[in-house]
């Protein structure tokens, strides 16, 4: 229904605003990742929305950019999230964050947020797996081509190795490798 608005940022209370439109004032929700990247008050501000009609309340809740607002709006599909986990998990991590988290299968990132538990995080990247295309997956996620290969990668992450090294290893793992050989193999190469 209310899908953008311009206007000229009158407050800014993470994680609420309130956007002047016309003399009307939006009180707007926004995770943080948007909420930092706002300009002064009183300065001019276009925000993506998504507006929430329940029995007791209409929300709205506003992105810098369209990208944001589809994970929003996928989050809230999945039984269990409200559009408040929603923000939070927009809020904890950023959209090439939680793709990467999703193509990996870690929960452990999903974890570190507020207000998102074990079972939880498990249905999230249950739920959202293949539905973040959209997001730029970087780093040794991008390097998954196999089942095998997220779990080597998640194992590696696990132990403590960066990104930056668990890419390099995968890298040199043949593809159609097992799991716990490809673990072994990778140990040996990062232990050089």
């Amino acid at each position: 229904m209310i899908g953008k608005l311009t206007g000229t940022l009158l407050e800014k209370n993470p994680p609420e605003v309130l956007v002047d439109c016309h003399g009307v004032g939006y009180e707007v929700q926004v995770p943080m990742s948007t909420f930092y990247n706002l300009p002064q008050v009183g300065q001019p501000i276009s925000l993506l929305t998504h507006f929430i009609v329940r029995e007791d309340a209409q929300l709205l809740y506003g992105f810098a950019t369209a990208q944001e607002r589809q994970t929003f709006r996928e989050l809230i599909k999945i039984s269990g999230v409200g559009p408040r986990m929603a923000l939070s998990l927009l809020s904890g991590l950023s959209i090439e964050e939680l793709a990467q988290a999703v193509a990996t299968q870690e929960a452990g990132r999903l974890v570190k947020v507020p207000g998102i538990g074990k079972k939880t995080a498990e249905r999230l990247l249950l739920e959202l797996k293949g539905k973040l295309g959209d997001a730029v997956v970087t780093g040794a996620a991008a390097q998954v081509k196999s089942d095998a290969q997220a779990d080597i990668l998640q194992a590696l992450l696990a132990l403590g190795y960066s990104d930056k090294e668990a890419s390099a290893c995968l890298k040199q793992l043949p593809v159609d490798i097992g799991v716990s050989e490809g673990i072994k193999l990778a140990l040996k190469g990062l232990s050089k």
